[in-house]
């Protein structure tokens, strides 16, 4: 299961959304405050959007499909969350019409919540 996991990640990367490309634009390179993110990271049995390890900090960019299963949404958050992930989501619509904003979101979370260690890339907390 794990390398199917992987498989599907490594396909989605070379097919970002316009939001995810949007973001990944500024996030890719440790260019965000110097925090390194890693994008269609599996992490569990899921597949996040973007991830920074180091803070521990996971974002999300949901299309619309996602508003028709909003407690799917919510389980995969409270279970990542579990493992001592923060996690941000925003709509592509916001990336899209609202990007400095968005940024500035994701500045906040990094500069507010650090965690103490890094975490797990297996998604097990610290």
């Amino acid at each position: 299961m794990k390398e199917r996991l992987i498989k599907f990640a490594k396909s989605m990367r070379r097919q970002p959304t316009n939001a995810e490309a949007i973001i990944w634009a500024t996030l890719r390179g440790a260019r965000m405050q110097g925090f390194k993110f890693k994008r269609q990271q599996p992490i569990g049995a899921y597949i996040v959007d973007f991830v920074c390890f180091e803070c521990g900090l996971v974002v999300e960019i949901d299309g619309g499909q996602h508003a028709d299963d909003v407690s799917a949404d919510q389980y995969r958050t409270q279970w990542l969350q579990s493992q001592g992930f923060r996690v941000l989501r925003f709509w592509n619509n916001e990336v899209i019409e609202r990007r400095d904003d968005v940024l500035e979101s994701i500045i906040r979370a990094l500069r507010e919540y650090p965690s103490p260690q890094p975490l797990s890339h297996k998604g097990r907390g610290a």
